[in-house]
This record gives C-alpha cells, sequence and structure tokens, in this order.
C-alpha cells in the first residue's frame, strides 16, 4: 500500500511538474529563436520544419495560422523602439514604406491574441488599404482615439502589431534583422 501511495504521489507530481513548466515556456516564449528589428521581432523556426514542439504550441495557442517561411513571414511587435510597451494610453505611430514582399499588412491583437472590437470594424491595414503620403510612405496611428487618415481603433490597454509579409524577398528571410521594416514610436497625449 506504500509504495502504491508513493508511486502515485510521484506520478501526480511530475505530471504537474511536466505540465506546469511546458505552459510555462508556451506563454512566455522561447526567446533563443527571436530575431530582433528595430520594435519588431521574428522567430526564425516558425512556419519551418525546424519548429520546435514548444513553438508549436505556441502557434497553436495563438491561433495563428503559421504558414512556410517562403510563403509568409511574421513579424510581432508590443513594444516601440525605445522599449516602451504598448499599452493604449499613447498613440503608436507607425511610419514606413512598403516592406520587400509582394503583399503586406499590420493587424493590431489584444492581450487574448483576438483582434480588438471597435465600432469601425476595422483591424488592420494593408498593402492594398493604406493611404499614402505624395512620396509613397505611410503613416498608420494606432490609439483608443480617433485619428485622421490611416487610423487603427485599439482598446485602451496592452496590445501587439503582428506584420505580415507574404512571398517575401529572399533578403528578408536571409537577413530578417537588416531588412527595412516600418518604425514605431508612442506619442503620449
Amino acid at each position: 500500500m506504500r509504495r502504491t501511495l508513493w508511486w502515485g504521489s510521484a506520478i501526480v507530481a511530475g505530471l504537474v511538474l511536466g505540465l506546469g513548466s511546458a505552459q510555462v515556456m508556451v506563454r512566455r516564449g522561447v526567446a533563443a529563436a527571436m530575431v530582433r528589428n528595430g520594435a519588431w521581432q521574428t522567430s526564425l523556426d516558425t512556419g519551418s520544419a525546424a519548429a520546435s514542439p514548444y513553438l508549436r504550441a505556441q502557434v497553436a495557442v495563438a491561433g495563428l495560422l503559421a504558414l512556410n517561411r517562403d510563403e509568409t513571414i511574421y513579424f510581432r511587435a508590443d513594444r516601440d523602439e525605445s522599449g516602451h510597451r504598448f499599452d493604449g494610453s499613447c498613440d503608436v505611430v507607425i511610419d514606413g514604406s512598403d516592406p520587400a514582399a509582394r503583399w503586406w499588412s499590420i493587424t493590431a491583437y489584444a492581450e487574448d491574441n483576438y483582434l480588438i472590437a471597435n465600432p469601425e470594424q476595422r483591424y488592420s491595414f494593408s498593402q492594398s488599404t493604406v493611404q499614402r503620403q505624395a512620396d509613397g510612405q505611410f503613416r498608420i496611428i494606432a490609439s483608443p482615439r480617433r485619428q485622421a487618415g490611416n487610423w487603427l481603433p485599439v482598446a485602451a490597454a496592452p496590445f501587439d502589431l503582428t506584420l505580415r509579409l507574404y512571398n517575401p524577398a529572399p533578403e528578408v528571410g536571409a537577413d530578417p534583422a537588416g531588412v527595412a521594416l516600418p518604425r514605431i514610436r508612442q506619442a503620449c497625449p
């Protein structure tokens, strides 16, 4: 009886520790495979056969449909270029030109990885929907306050941005840290 109780306790403890550590790894992420480019970061393994079981679980939990890296490269930002976390109380200003891809989009997500509900029903801008300045550059402002131009409504709460590059140019896959991506700064009222 004692031996059965001991083995039962060991199995339960092992399950709790194993599941708990897996949950921590999935929620916090595996930063070792991340590449930074300004405020943006990407994983070299997302959408590849080299993706670890933890990364695959992260993709499944976040609801991201990770296509092959030749088809799409995903960049994520939850901070500006100064390292300040997006919290929804400031305007997040995204300035840039078309990244080196056949098509791109920038989407805002709440902390729960879902789109941010808003009365405009506007969740992203893309190469085909963004308004451009005379020189071809664009400015997108993610803010809970109505803005003129490319306004991406967000809640007054933490959020993040995902930049998807569809059919990226070969140099994006070869050097994701060195390609030109939109710059991100915060402007607080």
